[in-house]
């Protein structure tokens, strides 16, 4: 990092930060790079954020992390009878990953995916879900919590309401949902409900018609309010997914106060820009009150370490990747 990175990670103090393929070169780079970060922040209780759910969106591929296959290659086993054993395979993958994770630093990985795909939506969802039924999804997706926080990393369900409905990719446009608020409380929203207890989640930048017509999930304290606190029940942690997305409009200081006025606990903004960083900051307070409390529980998560069986869950893992057929193309 640069002196002035450091300056700035000094003086904001952040609750955590987000690595891409970008900031990931060698392992021991990785390393350092992590412990800079925490000494310039000073201290350890900080999150250090990745996307590693495998397939399309792992930012660690080898040989710098292990090879996954997408969340699809589960479902497919869930789909083809054998639902214990698609459960018991992923949250074995996700134990090795967290168990790679750890060792690099690393805390926090936003996954699972919790979203619905259906017919005609955008493709940016697409293989990364696991599974087009609520009750699939919910198995499989508790499964990758529970690999995730034996071994000591700290997931974050999302998109929560529910990306799975979005006919544009919200990386690059604002997508609107017209789906009645009973079909959407029946599919999209019951996953995150039936995992409302996971400490971490991210909301999507997507128009729910039903409930706001105005304004995305992350910047609608309506949406915020009706629904992620209460019809879902989520007191967990709340972050905005990348305020750097183009689904959102304004500075990036107006982006950053529109998700907290919002509801949200944290402003996630990922394209390393300092100029932009040093305006996001500006526009969030000290984490306090809820939002505080929601982050201790989070934390908590990382005082994990379970043991576990290194070479059963290799094993499980090599034969999902076996009869996986890959897409290369990364989100």
């Amino acid at each position: 990092m640069t002196d002035a990175e450091m300056c700035f990670l000094a003086a904001t103090r952040p609750l955590g930060i987000i690595l891409f393929a970008r900031n990931c070169e060698t392992h021991d780079q990785i390393r350092r790079l992590v412990a800079n970060a925490l000494e310039a922040i000073g201290t350890d209780e900080t999150l250090v954020l990745i996307d590693q759910e495998g397939g399309r969106v792992q930012r660690l591929r080898p040989p710098l992390g292990r090879d996954l296959p997408p969340a699809a290659a589960y479902a497919a086993r869930y789909e083809a009878g054998d639902c214990d054993g698609a459960c018991a395979a992923v949250e074995a993958a996700s134990r090795l990953v967290a168990r790679d994770l750890r060792d690099l630093g690393i805390n926090t990985n936003c996954t699972p995916v919790l979203d619905l795909p259906v017919q005609g939506a955008h493709a940016i969802i697409g293989d990364r879900a696991f599974g087009t039924t609520v009750e699939q999804v919910v198995r499989l997706g508790r499964a990758v919590a529970t690999g995730f926080m034996s071994g000591g990393v700290l997931p974050v369900i999302k998109h929560i309401p529910g990306h799975g409905r979005a006919t544009k990719d919200s990386h690059l446009d604002l997508p609107v949902v017209d789906t009645p608020r009973a079909e959407l409380s029946r599919t999209d929203f019951a996953p995150f409900k039936a995992l409302a207890d996971i400490p971490a989640a991210m909301s999507a930048h997507v128009v729910f018609t039903a409930v706001d017509p105005d304004a995305p999930a992350s910047t609608s304290a309506k949406v915020t309010a009706d629904v992620i606190r209460g019809e879902i029940g989520y007191d967990g942690l709340l972050m905005s997914d990348d305020l750097g997305m183009h689904a959102l409009k304004g500075t990036m200081r107006k982006r950053a106060e529109a998700v907290i006025q919002a509801g949200s606990d944290v402003a996630l903004h990922c394209s390393g820009n300092l100029a932009e960083m040093e305006e996001a900051s500006a526009g969030v307070p000290d984490l306090a009150g809820n939002a505080l409390r929601r982050a201790q529980s989070a934390l908590a998560v990382l005082k994990n370490q379970e043991e576990f069986d290194i070479a059963a869950a290799e094993y499980q893992l090599a034969e999902v990747l076996t009869g996986h057929t890959r897409r290369s193309e990364s989100v």
